[in-house]
This record gives structure tokens, C-alpha cells and sequence, in this order.
């Protein structure tokens, strides 16, 4: 994976100036170079119902109805927070990414961010990512007890831990070109449930 990137910054420097290009590529090789963790989930509403402070009892009873019955539409929508450590003895850039959020093995989403983060030598920050998504259609396309079962986990009342394989492809800017990275950066971890 390393080497595709290195030779497609090689192209890449090929064609615009030096100084500023050796920057760019070693900040870029830097963001690739990044450790990349779980740190939290923000903003959760579910069918417009802010559960962002958690599951109020008033809320349980609208929450199993939505999910139990057959609403058209289930919107899902928060912030993943993702740390973003820069274990190098220089910066690391990038200006936008792509991903592919898959849970326990259904594709959720797919997006892109338009952002730049910038991270000094050896600092952390946090890297959000708006997540929208529609739990009807998800239930239409695969099995709607294991959809229901990942809602819960971000309610916070599953049972069983869900998986989560996140796919991130940075994109830089080198020498004022914006470029893709070839390859995907993977990020997994799981969250809910109570075993």
C-alpha cells in the first residue's frame, strides 16, 4: 500500500515545483503514517429524536415503536469521532477524505469531508465525521434484526458488541493539485453491547 503511494507522490512531484512539493509529500507520507482511533460517537438523533445525552425513559417506548414497526424512513444521523495521533517528528496534512463505514458487515455509508486538519509532530486531534443514514432502506436490503441490533448498540441497550470496519482515503494537496491517496486507510473497532 505504502509503495503505490509513494510512487503516485513521486509522479506527482515530477510535476510541480520542489520546495513546496517536498512538504507536501512529507506531510502526506506523515497523515498516511497516522494512528487512527476510535474516540466517540456525538449528535446521535434518531427519526429527529436527539439522543445525544443518552435514552431518556420517555424516549424507549418511541424509539421500539420506530424501529419495531414499518416507518418508510429511519433516520440515523451523528458524528463519529475519530483520534488522530501523528506519531511523527514533523506535521501531517490532509485536505479532505473519502469513506466506506461498513457494521457488522452492512455497508452504512459512504461520503466524503471536505476539511482540512492539519496535526503538529506528536499531537493528537480529533476528526469528525457526519454520518447520515436510513435504517428502513438498510432493513429493506439486508436482515432488519441485525439492523434493529446495530440501532441498539448506539442506543446503548444491545447485548452484542458490533464491529465496525471504517475505510478512509485522504486526499492531499500537492504543489496546489488536489490528489486522492490510491488505497484506503482501514480503521476498526466495536462499540455497545454489554458482553
Amino acid at each position: 500500500m505504502k509503495k503505490r503511494i509513494l510512487v503516485l507522490l513521486a509522479v506527482v512531484a515530477t510535476l510541480v515545483s520542489c520546495d513546496s512539493v517536498q512538504q507536501s509529500l512529507k506531510s502526506t507520507y506523515n497523515m498516511i503514517n497516522c494512528e487512527y482511533n476510535y474516540k466517540s460517537i456525538s449528535g446521535l438523533t434518531v427519526s429527529g429524536i436527539d439522543l445525544s445525552s443518552g435514552l431518556s425513559l420517555t424516549a424507549i417506548p418511541k424509539i421500539t415503536s420506530i424501529l419495531s414497526g414499518s416507518a418508510t424512513s429511519i433516520p440515523l444521523n451523528f458524528n463519529l469521532n475519530l483520534d488522530v495521533k501523528n506519531p511523527n517528528e514533523s506535521a501531517a496534512m490532509l485536505h479532505g477524505l473519502q469513506y466506506i463505514l461498513s457494521i457488522d458487515g452492512i455497508e452504512f455509508t459512504t461520503g466524503s469531508i471536505n476539511q482540512s486538519l492539519n496535526i503538529g509532530a506528536g499531537q493528537t486531534q480529533t476528526l469528525p465525521l457526519s454520518i447520515g443514514v436510513d435504517l428502513a432502506s438498510l432493513m429493506k436490503n439486508n436482515s432488519k434484526d441485525a439492523v434493529v441490533d446495530i440501532a441498539k448498540n448506539f442506543l446503548g441497550i444491545g447485548s452484542e458488541k458490533s464491529e465496525v470496519s471504517l475505510q478512509l482515503k485522504p486526499s492531499f494537496n500537492i504543489g496546489g493539485t488536489t490528489v486522492a491517496s490510491p488505497v484506503y486507510i482501514p480503521v476498526s473497532f466495536s462499540f455497545g453491547g454489554t458482553k
